[in-house]
């Protein structure tokens, strides 16, 4: 009886433990996101186009391109690959301290053109801004965006 009782508590360990760590090759994709300024220090190295999300915490639609745009495994592998993706929150007056320059998130969105959340701001491998890209983007329509961007030069 004893034997019994900690071998199905056993199996219970076992089965409890299989649904809340998932194996390496079952985990989410999830993007590489970085810093402006380490975006800024990649591509002195390795030149590519940068998206910046640009985003504030209250705002209801950066939350859901969050959950169900980013975590998309398509545009996962599209922006791990070709892009380097940065999160900026406009509302953030923290220095940054970039080329040399002391500026803020906030300073820095208003100069891309941000007016609205969530915006994309597309910017060249030469640091020069594309275009910023207002409101919400579901998957496919963010991935068609991206693969159009990476044909400009």
């Amino acid at each position: 009886m004893k034997t019994t009782l900690i071998s199905i508590a056993i199996i219970s360990l076992l089965v409890f433990f299989s649904f809340i760590s998932k194996p390496e090759n079952l985990k989410e994709k999830e993007i590489n996101w970085l810093s402006i300024t380490e975006a800024y220090k990649m591509n002195q190295k390795e030149p590519r186009k940068i998206f910046v999300d640009v985003y504030t915490n209250w705002c209801v639609w950066c939350k859901k391109m969050d959950k169900e745009t980013f975590s998309d495994p398509g545009v996962v592998d599209i922006v791990n690959e070709k892009f380097y993706a940065v999160k900026l929150n406009a509302e953030n007056t923290d220095p940054i301290i970039m080329a040399g320059d002391t500026t803020t998130a906030q300073i820095i969105a208003r100069s891309m053109g941000v007016t609205g959340y969530p915006t994309i701001v597309y910017i060249k491998e030469d640091f020069k801004t594309i275009q910023p890209v207002p409101g919400y983007q579901n998957a496919k329509k963010f991935k068609d965006t991206l693969e159009k961007i990476l044909e400009w030069k």
